[in-house]
């Protein structure tokens, strides 16, 4: 297993482009993966990481088999459908977080996070343009009834944006992430993972 902080989080480097140029670190993750050993590999991502594990598919699956970057199946937790949405009191402030100079600097002193000033140019892919193109790579949308940021339709776009080479679970109490994310749960999507990509 490889685990890793995307840039401008804890002790990695750099700055957070709130999930634009983070594919670019997943894809070298990957090639490490790839570089150790592993011949099959699933990507696995939570909230923003969600959403680029749907990106870094779209780029990296499918069919391009001689790619070191590709990725076998993709599991994506708590995932928004779309950019911009500030329809939950946490997607607010976070939008605060990412827009504004002092909100920057309660990220960076009060979160660990540093995220870069200047807006997307050009705005990345969506998650729900990104999955159609994912196929045939086996995809997994994971998300809880009870997400305070993004509410259900954000799931329920993203697979039907799949159709039928993606699979949706829909977890009854479960809130936003990896911190909601429980144990059984956890051993569900990895004997799910094992199962696509073995």
């Amino acid at each position: 297993m490889v685990t890793f902080s995307f840039r401008g989080h804890g002790a990695s480097g750099g700055h957070s482009t709130v999930g634009d140029r983070e594919v670019y670190d997943l894809a070298a993750a990957v090639r490490w993966a790839r570089e150790l050993g592993h011949t099959r590999v699933v990507t696995v991502g939570f909230s923003m990481g969600g959403s680029v594990v749907l990106r870094h598919a779209a780029l990296n699956g499918g069919d391009k088999h001689d790619d070191p970057a590709r990725t076998d199946a993709v599991v994506s937790v708590s995932a928004p459908a779309r950019w911009y949405y500030r329809g939950t009191a946490p997607m607010r402030r976070l939008h605060w977080l990412v827009t504004r100079p002092e909100g920057r600097l309660v990220g960076r002193y009060g979160f660990g996070t540093r995220i870069h000033r200047r807006e997307w140019d050009p705005v990345p892919l969506s998650p729900v343009e990104a999955v159609p193109r994912i196929a045939p790579t086996p995809l997994l949308i994971v998300h809880g009834d009870r997400d305070g940021y993004f509410p259900l339709d954000h799931p329920r776009m993203l697979a039907a944006a799949a159709g039928d080479h993606g699979e949706l679970w829909l977890e009854p109490g479960m809130g936003h992430a990896e911190h909601a994310a429980h144990d059984v749960l956890l051993a569900r999507i990895a004997d799910w993972a094992a199962a696509r990509a073995g």
